[in-house]
């Protein structure tokens, strides 16, 4: 079997062209979309990424701010960086880059996003509307990935809801930003879901997971942690992965994925490469719920006067019914 290559970079443009659309208009109502971006430390993969989608908010017109904080960052230093882009109102949504170093909780900093700019859902009141159905925005990479599938099966003639209803969908990973919102995005389109995890690998039962896969989710950071001999005929695999790698002799970086691509290439149906597949499309969801974010903000902002007129409302339950409504 020759597997079908998921062409990312074709979608992401099609998402980029109405975007551009989406930010003019908001310019003309006076409310400028803002993304701020917060990077603490080194790390290779959090840098690139951030020089992406620092690049694309440039190009689409989108305010942009970089925090870029030590290693050695105290926690409650750290948290005060967030207060102080919830309170900026040039910002419409925050980025906080993982991973964060060892001293600094994430937990603690996702606890101090303000909900309305918290454009990839980590605080616990978004993270709880995206399991009930009900979700404010959507993280990026797994909104990528769906989307991704949910294009592609249309392109091939297929219904979405009746391929997803029929299938076996195993996510490979278990964080809070891709592995679990991927989980709930496949259960809500009405497949039969399996996790998987670092002790599914240690217990010896992960590749008979993946072998029962029609489509086959891989978010883990472990390159080529998936070989054909561990997925069946057919399957359609999506490759989240993105791993720097340096060729040996030359130190020249490359990316791969968390699927060893020649290998289960060779039996699927459909397949994303690393770079190219799911990741161009992550940069511009990104700005997408970054657009989305202003422009709750700006319904927030309009309603507010209306809503604190009414006595039975409090504070809190007015934010709630503008922000989720």
């Amino acid at each position: 079997m020759s597997a079908h290559v998921i062409d990312g970079r074709r979608y992401a443009r099609d998402l980029h062209d109405s975007l551009t659309a989406e930010v003019s208009s908001l310019v003309a109502q006076g409310a400028r979309p803002g993304l701020a971006t917060i990077v603490a430390g080194d790390s290779y993969p959090a840098h690139a990424y951030e020089r992406r989608v620092r690049r694309l908010a440039e190009e689409l017109g989108v305010h942009y701010v970089r925090e870029h904080l030590p290693r050695d960052v105290a926690e409650a230093d750290a948290v005060s960086v967030v207060g102080k882009l919830d309170a900026d109102p040039r910002v419409s949504g925050i980025l906080i880059l993982r991973p964060l170093p060892p001293q600094v909780s994430e937990a603690a900093l996702y606890r101090a996003l303000d909900p309305l700019k918290d454009i990839e859902a980590v605080h616990p009141v978004n993270v709880g509307l995206l399991t009930l159905g009900r979700p404010r925005f959507v993280p990026s990479t797994p909104a990528a990935a769906f989307h991704l599938l949910d294009r592609y099966l249309l392109e091939s003639g297929q219904t979405p809801a009746a391929v997803y209803q029929s299938s076996n969908v195993v996510v490979v990973g278990r964080s809070a930003n891709v592995g679990k919102p991927a989980l709930t995005l496949a259960m809500e389109r009405g497949a039969t879901v399996l996790s998987c995890d670092v002790h599914s690998y240690s217990s010896g039962l992960l590749y008979r997971h993946t072998r029962i896969a029609d489509i086959l989710v891989v978010a883990t950071g472990v390159p080529g942690l998936i070989h054909g001999d561990h997925v069946k005929d057919g399957v359609i695999a999506v490759d989240v992965g993105i791993n720097p790698v340096v060729n040996p002799g030359t130190d020249q970086v490359r990316l791969v994925g968390d699927v060893d691509f020649p290998s289960v290439a060779a039996k699927a149906r459909a397949i994303t490469p690393v770079p190219g597949g799911v990741g161009p499309i992550t940069d511009v969801w990104l700005l997408r719920n970054t657009v989305a974010a202003a422009r709750l903000q700006l319904s927030v902002s309009t309603a507010r006067p209306l809503l604190e007129g009414l006595s039975l409302l409090t504070p809190d339950s007015q934010l709630a019914r503008a922000g989720t409504g």
